[in-house]
């Protein structure tokens, strides 16, 4: 990849629930939709809701989905594509945006002591103009540690009763 136009950031949480419960959760439109908010929503289309990642096929578009600020002003699309899953523990998102050429998430979800243990890995390559701005791979890779620290956030105070929250430190790489 050429110099100034990537970046990478992983992020790591523990979940008070079961693994299984956790997967469901954020495999669903609902469920990374509420991660998301109110910061911004994920538009979904009407033959994709009540699936989940689970349902779709692999290695192909499944979607445009729109990324909406605060729910409602379109700023970004996502064109999806699930290129690899292991129902249940994790799935590999390749996909291409208005200002990334390349988007891979990877989110894995494992049974831990207190829970469950979640990770997101997230590497990107922006494209031009956008790429060709210095410093704006590191302007992006800093927006994302916040919104995937706002994300884990959100996914652990949906499962938590009673159990405190814990976060492992998640790693710029």
């Amino acid at each position: 990849m050429a110099a100034g136009k990537s970046g990478m950031l992983r992020r790591v949480c523990v979940v008070p629930a079961a693994p299984d419960a956790v997967w469901a959760r954020m495999t669903s439109p609902e469920g990374i939709n509420d991660e998301l908010m109110p910061v911004m929503r994920m538009s979904v289309p009407v033959g994709l809701r009540g699936k989940t990642i689970d349902d779709v096929p692999l290695g192909e578009r499944v979607c445009r989905s729109w990324l909406l600020l605060f729910g409602f002003v379109p700023f970004e699309y996502d064109d999806i594509v699930i290129a690899e899953r292991e129902p249940g523990r994790r799935f590999r998102e390749t996909s291409t945006m208005w200002s990334v050429r390349r988007w891979v998430h990877e989110r894995t979800v494992a049974p831990h002591v207190d829970g469950s243990i979640v990770e997101d890995q997230i590497t990107f390559r922006l494209r031009c103009p956008v790429g060709a701005v210095p410093g704006s791979h590191r302007l992006l890779g800093a927006v994302l540690t916040l919104l995937f620290a706002h994300r884990h956030r959100r996914l652990r105070r949906h499962f938590a009763r009673s159990a405190p929250a814990v976060e492992l430190p998640g790693d710029a790489l």
